[in-house]
């Protein structure tokens, strides 16, 4: 599957900084892990912090499949609101998801303390805001939720939002946010994973995995063999094609990165914005003085379908950015488009489709995907070992 289309803007921003051989020969490691983004590389990072063996692996170059796509825009807030998902999922699992989503945003900013990568990791306060009077009554149950469960919310009104810079009715702030360059991230965090022990190979794609006793033969187009102990699976949407059951509706989703301004716009100097649409708009400042606006979400048919509305959705994403913010200009620059993907509770697949088999999955599905790898580093382990982990129950393939 092709994961972008055009460009993204992280891309064009940083180009390539890390180069890695292709597999040239059949080798034998401990853990397998497939997929070179940012969940293959805070999988690994943690592996080999454990003292493991490991061996990356990824058909394109690393880092430019959705890691080059998404607006890394961290929030804990699920794409299913807090009240629903409570419904949906119970009270314990709901409002742990929503907590440790927040947990591991601060676990997010440790990593790029402790690796010192440059990739501009700020944080920044939540508007998760509605401009239709109809969504009123539905964002002020969320925040009853969010306060009953001791989430730090505040409840803005019109004249508040406008003294913030965007035209709504009203919004709930969050106090836990976050914005940081991904393809930055994932780079330096792959660097620093090669320079302490673990083998990385890019152009390397995996055709075939055939379960074995005591081990896992993973098998090139070119007949070259990884046997390794474990295989941790951390491919995102291409996910599709090696789960049996189906766990997620795939959409096309495009983003539309302004040309710079000489400062960064007020409303983005410390906050990030989503709106109560469905699907969801949400804008974002960088580090160089540029917004981000992303949302226009379609069902996926195919890339080439895709690809043929980034002309459309250029505009429209620039109408959207207008609307709620007139007063600044917006003039669109870089446009793309990736595959995303929705669970039907907004939650992740973490951890092993069959108990008895060594092939282990994290799947950060929907818009919290970075923060729900962050999340599996902490599952990894266990779901190598057959031990207990609340993310094992709460994320696993048997719901």
């Amino acid at each position: 599957m092709n994961l972008r289309s055009n460009e993204p803007y992280w891309l064009v921003k940083n180009a390539f900084e890390n180069s890695y051989p292709s597999l040239q020969t059949s080798i034998t490691t401990d853990v397998l892990v497939i997929g070179g983004g940012i969940t293959g590389a805070l999988i690994t990072y943690q592996l080999v912090k454990e003292g493991r063996e490991v061996v990356l692996a990824d058909r394109r170059d690393v880092c430019s499949g959705s890691s080059a796509v998404t607006t890394a825009m961290l929030q804990y807030e699920i794409d299913v609101p807090l009240f629903q998902l409570i419904e949906q999922r119970g009270e314990a699992t709901a409002v742990s998801s929503y907590k440790n989503c927040e947990k591991a945003i601060f676990d997010l900013k440790k990593i790029v303390e402790e690796t010192g990568s440059k990739c501009h990791f700020e944080l920044k306060k939540s508007i998760y805001f509605t401009a239709d009077k109809g969504d009123e009554k539905m964002l002020e149950e969320e925040f009853h939720a969010r306060k009953k469960f001791g989430f730090s919310v505040e409840w803005l009104d019109r004249n508040q939002l406008k003294d913030l810079g965007v035209i709504a009715r009203v919004a709930i702030q969050s106090d836990s946010g976050a914005v940081f360059d991904p393809y930055k991230f994932t780079c330096d965090l792959l660097g620093l994973c090669a320079k302490k022990g673990a083998t990385i190979f890019d152009r390397t794609e995996i055709k075939k995995i055939r379960p074995r006793p005591g081990k896992m033969i993973a098998t090139t187009p070119e007949k070259l063999t990884i046997k390794a102990n474990h295989i941790i699976h951390c491919t995102g949407y291409e996910s599709v094609k090696t789960v049996s059951k189906k766990i997620v509706n795939l959409k096309s989703t495009y983003a539309l990165a302004s040309e710079a301004f000489e400062a960064l716009p007020f409303p983005f100097k410390n906050h990030i914005f989503w709106d109560t649409s469905s699907p969801y708009f949400y804008f974002r400042g960088t580090a160089d003085n540029r917004v981000i606006a992303g949302g226009g979400d379609e069902p996926f048919k195919n890339t080439t379908k895709r690809d043929a509305l980034l002309n459309k959705k250029r505009k429209f994403l620039t109408r959207q950015f207008n609307r709620y913010f007139p007063d600044i200009s917006f003039a669109p620059d870089y446009i793309w488009a990736g595959t995303f993907g929705e669970t039907k509770d907004g939650l992740p697949f973490i951890g092993r489709p069959k108990p008895e088999i060594n092939q282990h999955y994290v799947l950060g599905f929907g818009g919290n995907g970075i923060t729900y790898s962050v999340m599996a580093m902490d599952a990894i382990i266990d779901s190598m070992n057959h031990n207990n982990h609340i993310f094992l129950n709460d994320y696993g393939f048997d719901r």
